[in-house]
């Protein structure tokens, strides 16, 4: 599955003292600004008027599977990297497991689904804006975590041969079979990515031949990148480790990027930003 996002080194951690203070900070400030980053997202769609169309109820999901990224994911990830086994208990292990792959899975689908929306709105603009309400776009929502849920299951369900470390001490790591790498990958990964390239690619052709004056769709800025981690789902342990795990670390930034994303290219989202960050509190009586 997504081995090159998501697995635990098999060597102890074996990090100075200097180093682990390092590390730590630098993840601690990371998952900080990823809560503090979505949850400025999801405030402001909730509370901007001008943020209010059905189609951003997507980056709230979105914002919500990456706010869920940094607070039951990366603290684990983080002891597991530093200590260099599995501190925590077994079902524990399972169920993080599990809950790693279905918010990468669907922080991409999301992307996937969100271009999708993008072209239709510029393919079949009145067709299609008529048909786009808030029911429909949870409908959509709610298939995208379906997705992401089914690729999430063959961690709980299958587990496949479980190999101690040196040492004796717990792994917490995906099944490394090659038949769940690969469709792991596929599924969550190379599918979404390729149906992206293709439809913004098609927005792309569709926008050339536009008047310079006419823009093809409201907000249609990049919402996101493809998440760097999957990138290299199909590496495994053996790779160099610093290679290794600087991609496994690089995939969970990703989380990160996308309210920087709306704060470049989206003025209503700075906007909205602004005000809530800037917003004077009313004077107390005292």
């Amino acid at each position: 599955g997504e081995v090159g996002c998501r697995q635990g080194r098999e060597q102890a951690g074996g990090y100075s003292v200097q180093a682990t203070a390092a590390i730590a900070a630098a993840i601690t400030f990371l998952v900080l600004f990823t809560i503090t980053g979505n949850v400025l997202v999801i405030m402001a769609v909730l509370s901007s008027r001008s943020l209010r169309a059905p189609q951003n109820l997507f980056l709230v999901s979105l914002a919500a599977a990456d706010i869920l990224v940094a607070t039951l994911i990366i603290p684990f990830s983080l002891a597991n990297e530093l200590l260099g086994y599995w501190y925590f208990e077994k079902t524990w292990c399972e169920i993080y497991l599990a809950l790693d792959v279905l918010f990468c899975t669907s922080s991409i689908v999301h992307l996937c689904a969100i271009s999708l929306d993008r072209y239709w709105s510029v393919s079949r603009a009145i067709e299609y804006n008529a048909k786009r309400t808030p029911r429909r776009i949870k409908c959509s929502i709610f298939i995208v975590w379906t997705i992401a849920a089914v690729i999430s299951l063959p961690p709980l369900v299958y587990k496949g041969e479980k190999k101690a470390a040196a040492g004796g001490r717990p792994q917490c790591k995906l099944n490394e079979e090659a038949w769940y790498v690969l469709s792991s990958s596929v599924g969550s990964f190379f599918a979404p990515c390729l149906i992206m390239i293709l439809v913004y690619l098609r927005i792309y052709l569709i926008a050339k031949r536009l008047p310079p004056n006419v823009t093809p769709t409201a907000g249609a800025e990049p919402p996101g990148t493809c998440p760097p981690a999957d990138r290299t789902s199909l590496l495994s342990p053996e790779e160099p480790p610093t290679v290794f795990q600087f991609f496994f670390w690089i995939g969970y930034c990703n989380s990160s990027l996308n309210p920087v994303i709306y704060t470049v290219f989206n003025q209503d989202f700075r906007k909205a930003f602004r005000r809530l960050l800037c917003r004077r509190r009313a004077p107390t009586p005292w």
